[in-house]
């Protein structure tokens, strides 16, 4: 267990990390070489990046972590604002001696990388914006009205049902399914409660920085699908306009969950992105 003043060892650990008010995040570190930290996106469990840390993890530093609340996270109180989580990363940044890194956000953990972009631009090398978004538009809030209300009217089971729908190409979850016929189940088995669900659907619809997007001056890759049902990728080209220099590359296909869909390529490109920052100074 780490405190506040943990160092980081060199191999892989499976550890919570003390944030603070009770707070302790749960972050799985491999690899070695310049830190790069995975963040996921509503599911807020750092389990949805399986597909990339073997890979990066042969040139990085590699951390995937669980939201607070989420997955093998404890404590803390529900998230306000994606700044709660902001300020759980900076937390977690200074207990393992960490002073930049290169962070990579999915969906609501783009989100998260904004903010902190922002407000903490000093900690952070480079910055990948996976299939995120910048603020609302009419599409996106009547999405996330739809899955709040499937939620509190339906319970969790039909909740994930819908999302996982949303978040595959029908031919790559037609594959899951006949493999794994309680692949829903199991996502809706790792449930954090109502509470904590409504809370952070609740911070993301809030989320908006598209005013303040100009002012990001960290290098940055926005990446997303062509085929994106959760965050269309209009939002991705829409980010790379925004943010000065920022590179914007779209997948022909895979989803909102293309980083599982399509691993390769999408693991190519960001290695290509991380590779030409060089080491954080």
């Amino acid at each position: 267990m780490y405190g506040r003043r943990a160092s980081m060892d060199v191999g892989q650990q499976d550890c919570l990390v003390d944030v603070g008010a009770g707070g302790q995040l749960h972050v799985e570190i491999c690899g070695s070489g310049a830190p790069v930290l995975l963040v996921p996106g509503l599911g807020g469990r750092g389990s949805f990046w399986a597909s990339q840390i073997a890979d990066f993890a042969a040139c990085y530093r590699v951390m995937a972590l669980d939201h607070r609340n989420c997955g093998r996270s404890v404590g803390g109180k529900p998230t306000v604002a994606l700044t709660d989580l902001v300020e759980d990363i900076i937390a977690m940044m200074d207990a393992l001696g960490i002073e930049r890194l290169h962070f990579v956000g999915h969906s609501t953990g783009g989100a998260i990388g904004q903010h902190l972009a922002l407000a903490y631009p000093d900690r952070l090398a480079s910055l990948v914006l996976s299939c995120t978004w910048p603020g609302p538009d009419p599409y996106f809030t009547r999405l996330f009205a739809a899955r709040r209300r499937i939620l509190l009217e339906s319970g969790a089971d039909s909740y994930f049902a819908f999302g996982t729908y949303l978040s595959m190409p029908a031919s790559n979850l037609q594959a899951i399914l006949a493999r794994e016929p309680d692949y829903v189940e199991k996502r809706a088995a790792a449930f954090p409660g109502i509470e904590t669900e409504l809370s952070r659907i609740d911070a993301l619809m809030a989320h908006n920085l598209r005013d303040r997007l100009h002012e990001v001056r960290v290098p940055t890759l926005c990446i997303g699908a062509k085929d994106d049902q959760i965050t269309p990728s209009a939002f991705t080209q829409e980010l790379g306009d925004l943010i000065p220099g920022a590179e914007t590359h779209l997948l022909d296909g895979g989803g909102h969950f293309c980083p599982i869909v399509e691993a390769p390529a999408y693991n190519a490109r960001l290695l290509q992105f991380l590779n030409a920052q060089g080491e954080p100074q």
